[in-house]
């Protein structure tokens, strides 16, 4: 089965109120109108690393470099009924970056407690992976979704002890 490879990334900051993560209401293609991490594609001959660290840049306006990324974990998305919407996301964080998140064409960036996840405005299977990965966690997670690409058939964890 070929998943195309892609990347999120989620910038983590301390507040008054506990840690904040950058998320951003996407505004065009691919769950438009979801709230979602930055990222997207890895091209031909970048690793994952280098398409996230474009990615934020392209989507927030924000500077990460490669060795401040904390590598979080891989969720695999299988669409039984567009499996041509396959994808293996490399998930990143990092708490270190240059600039000020600023809107883009395809994302409208937004801070929000970890504690206090917008999970009823992203995609259905957010739930079930990341509040771990932002909690630290290493997440190796195989989401499958249902018919109507949305909600969650299933969620495996293949590293979890049987």
């Amino acid at each position: 089965m070929k998943s195309t490879p892609v990347t999120l990334c989620f910038l983590l900051r301390d507040a008054e109120t506990g840690t904040e993560v950058l998320l951003g209401l996407k505004r065009t293609g691919f769950g438009t109108g979801k709230i979602v991490g930055l990222g997207g594609h890895v091209e031909a001959g970048e690793s994952a690393a280098e398409a996230v660290v474009r990615e934020v840049w392209e989507e927030a306006g924000v500077v990460v470099r490669q060795e401040d990324l904390a590598h979080a974990g891989v969720v695999e998305f299988i669409f039984p009924s567009r499996t041509d919407w396959n994808m293996s996301c490399r998930l990143f964080t990092a708490r270190c970056w240059e600039g000020e998140p600023a809107e883009s064409p395809e994302i409208t960036p937004e801070w929000f407690a970890v504690n206090a996840l917008p999970l009823h405005r992203m995609w259905q299977d957010a739930e079930h992976w990341l509040p771990p990965a932002l909690a630290g966690e290493r997440i190796d997670v195989v989401v499958v979704l249902n018919e109507d690409n949305e909600t969650v058939a299933s969620v495996r964890y293949p590293s979890a002890p049987r």
